[in-house]
Order: structure tokens, then C-alpha cells, then sequence
């Protein structure tokens, strides 16, 4: 079936950065690049406007490929070798991101994914290159970089130097060899999974300890608040504004509810342990450092198992050192590190 302008186009304004209408074309490697690089970093989608045309008229001649002299390597692309050079480093820079706890990942697992950007670009459109040599030249340019963090720049030089070298037209399908758009999308699916996968786990990873450190954050700033009960109301009410419309618009109030009981978890369960603790050293809620480090080390003797062998001096002495903590731990400048 003959492939419409228009239709490539549409695609090209709706979805060009997710590679819809390089799919649309058959040209499924230059969509998984779109997929992975968001049409290539934005610059490569917006490039492609006035190459559509020559994309589409290739995708309509059955035979395009044959008429060419397979013998001759196809011309050499500056924004071939660029785009090479920049997504071997972008693959060798989420690598880092989110594989860098594997063993061996200096040796093996850092060049292999460097060579897997440089082959993806080399392979985009009609031209591919030579993925063995490619990969063996990222196995050994990897060691002489062995644990730099800007590793992935020199291994995808080499890698870009040797797929140009190698590069070629590709062999040419039979007519009756098409593929179904079903499988090719699964494919595509899966390599964006073998991809994603790392960066989500390093995302969701960083996430959680961004919104540990956050609530913690919120924990010591309403530490200041319950003694003004009517301020903390009112910030918690602010807190609340964008729930309260998006309540509105749905019409119920679940997610009001739940917000609620989340914020009781964040920002009121630290204030309480530390009312706990000051309760436990019989402290004012101003006391300062000197004065809970005086107050416990006097209890600590009294308690001290040494001192006091009972059952109950244990479990007071456990209570006077955890409550000494929560409480010098408000009071340290470097608390969240």
C-alpha cells in the first residue's frame, strides 16, 4: 500500500517525537530512536519537516534499495556521525544512571550499552553498519577509561569512528517478506522496556528519597507551627487547595480524605515522637542542645543498667537514649544528609 504526505505529516505534528509516523513508514529503527530520544532531543523531529517527503517517496519504491550499488558505502552524514556520537553518550550516561551497581559494568555492561546508541543511529533509514566490530570497539576502549564518570564520551567516539568505517547500504527485502504492524510494535515495545526499565528504577528510586527528604523537611517546618495551632491550619489548608479542586471536579471528597490522613503521616508523625521525647526528658519544648545533652546524660546515670540492674531500668534507658536522639537530631544543621 502506497504511503500518503498527509498522513505522514499528521503523524509527524501529533506523535513525531514518539516516531508515529516513522512507524507509519516502516522505518522502525529511526522510531525506537524517536521513542528513546524524544525525536531526538526535539532537534531531529523538528529537522525532519522538510525531509518527510524524500522519507516518503523511499518507504513507495519497492525496489529502491536494488537499483543502488550495494558495493559503494553510502555517503558520509555529518549529523549521522554527530547523532552517533551523542546518543552513544546519552546510553552510556543512563547506563550510569541506573546498571553502575552491576558487576563488571565498566568492562561490559557500559560499552555494550554505549555500542547500542551508536549502532541504533547507524542503522536508521537505509544505511547500517557492522555491529560486531562496533561493539568490539567499545569493549576495548572501555578499559583504558575504566571508572571514569565521563567514560561513555571517548568509548562512543570510537565506537561512531569504527560505524563509519563499516557502514553500508542495507540488503535489500523481498517483496513478500513484510512484517505485520503487530509484531514490529511488540518489538519496538520491548526494546523501549529493556531501555525505560533501568532509568524508571533509578527515577523511582531517587524519587523516594526526595519525598522522604521533602516530608522531612515539611516534619521540621510544622515542628515551628504547633505552637500557633491557627497557623498550621492555615498552612495545611493551602496544602490542601489543589486537592480540594480537583475534588470539586470530580465530584467527591475521597481524595481530600486521603491527602488528609497523608499529610497526618508526613508532617505530624516526627512532631509527636519529638513532643514523645521531650516528655520522656521531662524538657520544655525550648530547650536547647546544652540542656538536653545536661538532662540526659544526669537521667542516663540514674537508669544506667550498670547503676540500676532492673527490667525496668532497661527499657527507661532505651526510652532516654532514643528520645536523645529524635531531639539532638532537630537541632543538627546536617540532619537530612
Amino acid at each position: 500500500m502506497a504511503k500518503r504526505l498527509t498522513l505522514a505529516y499528521a503523524l509527524w505534528a501529533a506523535g513525531g517525537p514518539l516516531g508515529l509516523h516513522h512507524i507509519y513508514l516502516g522505518r522502525d529503527s529511526h522510531a525506537l530512536l524517536w521513542m528513546l530520544t524524544l525525536g531526538g532531543f526535539g532537534v531531529g523531529w523538528a529537522r525532519e519537516f522538510l525531509r518527510i517527503p524524500a522519507y516518503v517517496d523511499e518507504a513507495n519504491r519497492e525496489t529502491g534499495r536494488i537499483r543502488r550499488q550495494r558495493d559503494a558505502p553510502p555517503p558520509l552524514g555529518l549529523a549521522r556521525c554527530a547523532g552517533q556520537v551523542c546518543v552513544g553518550i546519552y546510553f552510556g550516561a543512563v547506563a550510569l544512571m541506573g546498571l553502575s551497581s552491576m558487576s563488571f559494568f565498566y568492562l561490559i555492561v557500559l560499552p555494550l550499552s554505549v555500542g547500542a546508541g551508536v549502532h541504533l543511529v547507524s542503522d536508521v533509514g537505509q544505511q547500517t553498519s557492522d555491529i560486531q566490530k562496533t561493539m568490539t570497539a567499545c569493549l576495548i576502549a572501555s578499559p583504558l577509561f575504566y571508572g571514569s564518570a565521563l567514560s561513555p564520551l571517548p568509548i562512543s567516539l570510537a565506537a561512531s569512528v569504527t560505524a563509519m568505517q563499516h557502514r553500508r547500504f542495507k540488503s535489500p527485502r523481498p517483496a513478500q517478506s513484510t512484517v505485520g504492524l503487530v509484531p514490529r510494535l511488540y518489538k519496538l515495545g520491548m526494546a523501549w522496556l529493556a531501555f525505560s526499565a533501568p532509568l524508571g528504577y533509578c527515577v523511582f528510586h531517587n524519587t523516594t528519597a526526595t519525598v522522604y527528604y521533602i516530608s522531612d523537611c515539611l516534619a521540621e517546618l510544622f515542628n515551628f507551627f504547633w505552637f500557633f495551632p491557627w497557623l498550621r491550619s492555615v498552612v495545611e489548608y493551602v496544602l490542601l487547595i489543589p486537592y480540594r479542586i480537583l475534588c470539586a471536579l470530580m465530584g467527591g471528597g475521597y481524595t481530600e480524605e486521603a491527602w488528609k490522613k497523608v499529610l497526618e503521616i508526613l508532617l505530624r508523625e516526627h512532631t509527636e515522637r519529638e513532643k514523645d521525647a521531650l516528655h520522656v526528658l521531662s524538657l520544655q519544648a525550648g530547650a536547647s542542645v546544652e540542656e538536653i545533652t545536661h538532662t540526659y546524660r544526669e537521667l542516663a546515670k540514674t537508669w544506667h543498667p550498670d547503676h540500676n540492674p532492673s527490667e525496668e531500668a532497661q527499657a527507661m534507658f532505651i526510652k532516654l537514649n532514643d528520645a536523645y536522639e529524635v531531639l539532638l537530631r532537630r537541632h543538627k544543621p546536617n540532619r537530612f544528609t
